[in-house]
């Protein structure tokens, strides 16, 4: 989180679930129980201030979570929802474990990587992906635009600094390589193949 977002997604609204206004929102906290002890909420939808929402009832379903709003009563109501962000102050987001961060904690954290020569800067987290019953990856983007996506592993984490903007990982070797761009060579052999297949 940095300073200029006081705000926290919990969920993101996907679309009507029912009759009478209830939305169903894709999770995007860790702590989805918390959507049945909350009360109130706040919307963000386009570029304006997030406005505050009552939550009505809530319910877990399939992995994502049920939502009724006071005031929304109907599926157009709801339909006129759709992609907006539940979002809390981030003042009140979960205490966590010391080894673990939050989303907007992580992006904008530039990676350096201790196992190569002078711990190189290796990008920027500009994003992370949530995975079911397997490791989050981060996605890495280099000073030159290439991206890469590193499994954001306990094995591999050596210190996170959220205040310094910065994580260092022991990277194994190779990982860096596996989603690098083609090199020049590569693409003229593509281009090639492409060319006489006809493409």
């Amino acid at each position: 989180m940095t300073d200029s977002n006081p705000w926290v997604s919990v969920a993101r609204l996907i679309r009507p679930q029912g009759r009478r206004g209830e939305l169903l929102a894709e999770v995007l906290t860790d702590f989805p129980e918390r959507f049945t002890q909350i009360p109130k909420a706040f919307l963000a939808h386009g570029k304006g201030a997030p406005a505050p929402v009552l939550i009505e009832q809530a319910w877990l379903h399939k992995g994502r979570v049920v939502l009724k709003f006071a005031g929304v009563d109907s599926i157009s109501a709801a339909e006129a929802l759709r992609g907006a962000e539940v979002v809390i102050p981030a003042v009140e987001r979960m205490p966590l474990d010391p080894e673990m961060a939050y989303v907007d904690d992580l992006i904008g954290c530039a990676l350096v990587d201790r196992n190569q020569a002078g711990n190189p800067v290796i990008g920027t987290v500009r994003d992370v992906i949530r995975q079911e019953n397997t490791t989050d990856l981060l996605l890495v983007v280099g000073a030159d635009g290439s991206e890469h996506w590193i499994p954001f592993a306990r094995q591999y984490l050596v210190e996170m600094n959220l205040p310094a903007r910065r994580l260092e990982m022991n990277l194994p070797a190779g990982l860096l390589d596996v989603n690098a761009p083609p090199s020049e060579e590569e693409l003229r052999v593509q281009q090639s193949e492409a060319a006489n297949s006809g493409e």
